[in-house]
């Protein structure tokens, strides 16, 4: 193991201690996200909680200056998200000191972030590596007026309890780790649709509350034809409502398709990488399906 992290760090003139990030307040945490623009809401900000866990910087009056998480999926791989430092504080090494924890925490797992311009510096310091871009695409919906037939011999229906399996097998091999957990809570407060061929699950698409209104993701599919055929029911319900979606594709059919449909790139972060000495598996499949929607940044 390496050194522990120290628990206690003096920045300018005062000193901030750190505590876990259960222990806060949810309004806090939410007041923090605020604080950089970012558009959670408290029950998205409690979902990543109770499947995450992490740390938080406090000040000596007990404000909270930072956040930090990782999420565990199995025993050998984790994303790492909600790294915020206060504006006021962005330059103190305070996201440094709260990632050093988590890191620790980590050690021995494959690990993957998606990092804003800001962040990325820091990342880079720390041994992550860039992987590909995420193009946050996002907008008031709207059915676009030519769409694919669906690809020959195949069905989309509403997903259910009964196909967890099936998508959490789905999802593994796109996303290159099984998230069974994830998933599973995923399913309980989204609608999903998949796209089925001879009884098999070929893709899906799930959908839940986000931010300013849904978010469509993960979204898993073997080319664009089978992506837009999961996620067009999605932009069709949310019709003339917010709608968003983090995808790795900047062209081709699919990305066409988001466009038609309202969702306009809004901005990009940087997917990258830092791996362990746990041998977990890739973390992007090479070949079979791909993983077009995100669940979030902080998930991936």
């Amino acid at each position: 193991m390496g050194a522990k992290a120290s628990e206690f760090k003096v920045v300018d003139s005062f000193e901030m201690r750190i505590a876990g990030i259960e222990s806060v307040d949810l309004e806090l945490l939410h007041a923090l996200s605020i604080s950089v623009g970012w558009p959670h809401r408290s029950e998205d900000l409690q979902f990543l909680r109770e499947f995450g866990r992490g740390y938080v910087a406090l000040d000596e009056i007990g404000r909270l200056t930072g956040s930090a998480m990782w999420f565990p999926h199995g025993d050998n791989f984790a994303t790492i998200g909600m790294v915020i430092t206060s504006p006021r504080l962005q330059t103190n090494g305070t996201g440094r000191w709260l990632m050093e924890h988590v890191l620790a925490e980590c050690e021995g797992r494959d690990l993957r972030l998606n990092a804003t311009r800001a962040a990325r510096r820091l990342y880079h310091a720390l041994g992550f590596q860039p992987v590909r871009t995420i193009y946050q695409c996002q907008g008031i919906a709207r059915r676009p007026t030519d769409l694919p037939a669906l690809p020959e011999g195949t069905a989309v229906r509403r997903l259910g309890s009964e196909d967890l399996a099936a998508v959490a097998e789905l999802d593994a091999k796109a996303f290159g780790v099984a998230r069974t957990e994830l998933i599973d809570k995923l399913l309980v407060q989204s609608a999903g649709y998949g796209l089925f061929r001879g009884g098999s699950l070929r893709a899906f698409a799930l959908c839940r509350p986000f931010g300013k209104g849904h978010v469509v993701g993960p979204v898993v599919a073997e080319g664009d034809a089978e992506a837009i055929a999961v996620v067009q029911p999605h932009v069709a319900e949310h019709q003339d409502q917010f709608l968003r979606l983090d995808t790795p594709f900047e062209t081709g059919a699919f990305a066409i398709f988001l466009s038609q449909s309202g969702l306009a790139v809004f901005d990009t972060v940087l997917a990258m990488s830092k791996p362990g000495n746990a041998g977990a598996a890739a973390v992007s499949a090479a070949a079979g399906p791909s993983l077009y929607g995100l669940v979030g940044h902080a998930l991936g």
